[in-house]
């Protein structure tokens, strides 16, 4: 199966993040390279690197990028280590850096992924990186009641996260719970049949959250946004595209505080903290999609892009 991903905001990307011929730019995400492939047609001598921790989005960036030859390295690896992907491909500081973190359509559309509740014999997976041993099964069948309503209330937003946790860990006690089909009877029993008749498929949101959960996505994000201001040369920006409220607050927050992170009481004539403003938040408010863009592609209606700029005093 091919690999596919529409590459959401493109246009609007590429745009804000202000490529020069000879930059270096790193794409932490980069999926079908989609947003790559626009970075690297607008290099000459600078450089671009791809990071990923999916092996057939790998194999698939590889394929599109092989016009742009040395320009171009490609790392498997997770962005939480984008400091030591850089620094091992010999550079201390980069332009700009770009994050899409939306799950991919061919993640979504395969079924022994496991990423959608569509397939109903698909295995109960979810890993973004298959060199990872824990699965999404395990999550379902390992943890306490407890900790599956948190991890669904949290992460999925989960009105029912209580009813669905105490339900799974009932079924658990017969027999494994294995299938997206299982999964998907139990989540359906858990929610009032008025609930399931709005708000879109009700698995949607306990896959979400299980996904989260599993591949560690508001984690990497909350402790790597440092790393990657930090990375950035004087002027250079780093381009953030979200799906859900979860990533975008987070995003949000980390900006507004890179910006002024003053920590002093407001009645302080002067700070004394010491902490000293990063740079400036480009977007006051997040960029949307289109009309244009959202008929072509219903799956970029959540998205949102933040962009930060670094400004070294």
């Amino acid at each position: 199966m091919e690999f596919k991903h529409y590459s959401v905001l493109l246009k609007e990307t590429i745009e804000n993040l202000n490529i020069r011929p000879d930059g270096v730019y790193v794409d932490g995400t980069l999926g079908g390279a989609g947003h790559s492939e626009e970075i690297a047609k607008r290099l000459t001598s600078g450089h671009l690197i791809g990071i990923d921790q999916d092996k057939d989005a790998i194999a698939a960036a590889k394929e599109r990028l092989t016009p742009y030859g040395e320009t171009v390295s490609i790392v498997r690896d997770n962005y939480e280590n984008i400091l030591n992907v850089v620094n091992d491909e010999g550079y201390e500081q980069v332009d700009g850096i770009i994050l899409d973190l939306g799950v991919s359509s061919f993640q979504l559309d395969t079924a022994d992924r496991g990423f959608s509740y569509k397939y109903e014999d698909a295995p109960l997976d979810m890993r973004m990186d298959d060199r990872s041993e824990k699965t999404a099964k395990d999550i379902i069948n390992g943890y306490s009641e407890e900790e599956l309503s948190s991890i669904l209330f949290d992460y999925g937003e989960e009105r029912y996260a209580r009813n669905i946790a105490r339900n799974i860990v009932k079924e658990r006690e017969n027999h494994l719970i294995e299938t997206a089909g299982e999964l998907n009877d139990i989540i359906r029993r858990s929610i009032p049949a008025k609930s399931r008749e709005t708000g879109g498929h009700p698995s949607k949101r306990t896959y979400q959250a299980i996904r989260i959960e599993l591949n560690r996505e508001l984690t990497v994000l909350k402790e790597s946004l440092e790393d990657m201001i930090s990375l950035l040369d004087d002027g250079g920006r780093l381009c953030i595209i979200t799906f859900h409220s979860l990533e975008d607050r987070i995003v949000k927050n980390a900006f507004r505080t890179a910006e002024n992170p003053c920590t002093c009481p407001k009645t302080f004539p002067v700070c004394v903290c010491g902490k000293t403003s990063k740079g400036r938040v480009v977007t006051r408010k997040p960029i949307l999609p289109g009309e244009k863009e959202l008929s072509e592609n219903s799956r970029s209606k959540s998205a949102k892009l933040r962009v930060f700029e670094r400004v070294i005093k």
